[in-house]
């Protein structure tokens, strides 16, 4: 079996987010509006519940445009982020890809701390190396960082070891 190839990565802000954000925040902005439409009184409810409404609304806003930026390398072995914030770049225990939208994807990355950062990758940010994101995400589905200790090793194989003695799905039952 052959090893995804290395790949460095651009992400940032996606449009896909921000689109996403907005639907479903308009879905609750008309879901309120019917509710005032129906109800003859403004009651607190109302007025707590567009309150909320507007609050999530800055929050997505926000996040939206706060998004982490920088670069995803794959070197073959070790996901690495690489922002601002760390310069020399943060290792990854795991990617996980959680949405594939075949020119957008939702990946999440989790730290040595087991602390997730998500990030949307889009096929517009770098057409060229798209493909080779999307082999090094699938194939890493199942690759976690070098351990560091031999009780690591010892786990690694282990939880390998487990990966191929599921019994495999026999035709027809």
């Amino acid at each position: 079996m052959h090893s995804a190839p290395s790949v460095v990565y651009p992400l940032g802000r996606s449009f896909v987010q921000g689109l996403t954000l907005l639907g479903f925040w308009l879905a609750g902005a008309l879901v309120l509006g019917f509710w005032w439409a129906i109800t003859p009184g403004a009651g607190w409810r109302l007025w707590f519940t567009l309150t909320v409404l507007l609050g999530s609304g800055m929050a997505a806003a926000w996040r939206w445009k706060n998004s982490p930026a920088g670069q995803l390398c794959w070197d073959g072995q070790v996901w690495r982020w690489q922002s601002q914030a760390y310069l020399a770049g943060m290792p990854g225990r795991q990617l996980t890809v959680a949405l594939d939208l075949q020119r957008t994807m939702l990946l999440r990355l989790e730290n040595q701390d087991h602390t997730p950062l998500w990030l949307w990758a889009a096929r517009s940010a770098m057409p060229e190396r798209w493909l080779d994101l999307r082999r090094a995400a699938h194939s890493a589905q199942r690759v976690l960082i070098a351990p560091s200790s031999p009780g690591d090793r010892a786990a690694a194989v282990d939880a390998a070891d487990d990966l191929t003695e599921l019994p495999l799905p026999r035709p027809g039952s």
